[in-house]
């Protein structure tokens, strides 16, 4: 019983994505999970074999932080500190001291509480279907079969349950991030045509960078007192930098924002994707240089360049698309909005048109008019997960139902074609760059204020050096 407990607690983890991915498709980060859970094997194995006295497994599983109704336990906690260790040196990023992984991971394992609550209140639910297609996807990332991953799991001690409820957690969080910040980000025509006019201006429109990126926050309502106090440890961080110490390490020391645990890795951004405040600064700097102190409402920003490359000219495939979709709420579960589309596809399999279908049942007003046609659709346009359905769906061929954050779908692919695209792909791109430096920017000032209006108690003086 003792080392089942052990298991059980050591398991008990929840796998969170990196803000410059955090919309992209759960499949992208399928590596990712599968390597979060392999790193934690010898501690799993370790805490099987352990012939503990059952009190020191009470002691090991204390709580450490109360999050509004919800608790955090010492045993997760150390379980997810030692998955950011290793994820850490994977990357050869040095580990910071253990008194500041314990701060920083306890503040991302708070911020998931909030937004996993958020999801429930706001009646976010994940079926089994949709469950079972990401993992799917996750153990094809990984070239094995559903039954080859499940074994991979089992074999090394995990347990393949807890590994669907961490999955469901991320499509949950995605979930409640674009209904309470993407979904209400909108762009204008006039935004994507002043972008472009700049970038043009600027012969600025091939170029990408490769960032890395510090962020010391201020929370919402500080005293002045505060902020030139966050801004003197921003100035220290500099400094300590400029005397040789490793970009990455400061970062995961001392970085509130999402990427820290990765070094402040922003990834690959064109000059349309960088965040509005870092827009005027990236383009004049040099390979190897950091900016001087960036302001902004969520906090001060350090921003290294780590590289700079140029694009070529872009053919993309194109694909003409209709789809019916039924949105899920109070009164349609999302087992009825999915049971009502696979009805609705075998009478279009039996022969029934597929507009008039749309017409009289679609909930997307929009295309609903037009029998559900979404004309040629460019890569990068629709949400992920439509993409991938599309992808998969031959020429004539009716998808599945599948569900998006917008509700579930399906869809019938009438044409593809090649094209080239340069024009229209910088026209999409840039209404994609607009709305994810808009979303960037209001996730963070969401998370500080969901972060501000929480009751949260730390009892860190209890933890444990690990």
């Amino acid at each position: 019983m003792t080392t089942i407990i052990k298991q059980m607690n050591t398991m008990k983890t929840h796998i969170l994505k990196l803000l410059n991915q955090w919309f992209a498709p759960i499949l992208n980060t399928g590596k990712i999970l599968l390597a979060a859970y392999l790193s934690l094997v010898t501690a799993t194995v370790a805490a099987q074999q352990t012939d503990a006295p059952v009190a020191d497994i009470v002691e090991l599983d204390r709580i450490v932080a109360l999050v509004n109704d919800d608790v955090i336990m010492q045993s997760e906690l150390n379980s997810r500190i030692n998955k950011v260790r290793q994820e850490l040196a994977e990357q050869k990023i040095p580990s910071p001291p253990v008194h500041v992984l314990i701060k920083q991971v306890t503040e991302r394992l708070i911020l998931q509480r909030l937004q996993l609550q958020e999801a429930e209140r706001s009646g976010i639910r994940v079926d089994d279907q949709t469950l079972n297609r990401t993992i799917q996807k996750i153990a094809e990332s990984n070239r094995l079969s559903m039954e080859q991953f499940r074994r991979l799991l089992e074999r090394d001690g995990f347990s393949f349950a807890q590994f669907r409820e961490d999955v469901r957690d991320e499509i949950m969080i995605g979930r409640i991030r674009s209904k309470k910040v993407k979904n209400r980000v909108k762009v204008s025509e006039q935004e994507i045509d002043y972008l472009l006019e700049n970038l043009e201006k600027r012969g600025d429109t091939i170029n990408s960078y490769q960032l890395a990126h510090i962020l010391i926050s201020i929370p919402e309502g500080s005293v002045p007192e505060e902020i030139e106090r966050r801004r003197n440890k921003m100035e220290e961080v500099i400094a300590e930098l400029k005397l040789g110490a490793d970009f990455r390490q400061m970062a995961a020391t001392y970085s509130d924002a999402q990427t820290a645990m990765t070094g402040g890795d922003l990834g690959w951004r064109k000059h349309s994707e960088l965040p509005s405040a870092f827009e005027e600064v990236v383009p004049n700097m040099n390979k190897g240089e950091m900016s001087d102190i960036i302001r902004t409402p969520s906090g001060f920003h350090l921003v290294k360049l780590i590289d700079i490359r140029g694009e070529d000219q872009i053919m993309v495939t194109q694909t003409k698309v209709r789809h019916i979709l039924v949105k899920s709420n109070q009164i349609v579960s999302e087992s009825n909005a999915r049971s009502r589309l696979q009805q609705l596809r075998e009478r279009i399999l039996s022969g029934e048109d597929f507009a008039q279908l749309a017409r009289a049942n679609s909930d997307d007003s929009t295309s609903a008019i037009d029998g559900g046609d979404l004309g040629w659709v460019m890569p990068g346009t629709l949400e992920p997960e439509f993409e991938d359905v599309m992808g998969a769906v031959d020429v004539g061929a009716v998808s599945e139902p599948f569900s998006t954050p917008f509700g579930w779908h399906i869809l019938r692919v009438d044409d593809r074609r090649q094209h080239d695209g340069t024009l229209e792909y910088r026209r999409n791109k840039a209404r994609e760059t607009i709305s994810r430096r808009k979303t960037e920017e209001e996730l963070e000032l969401w998370l500080h204020r969901l972060r501000d209006e929480a009751y949260v108690e730390l009892r860190m003086e209890e933890t444990e050096q690990l």
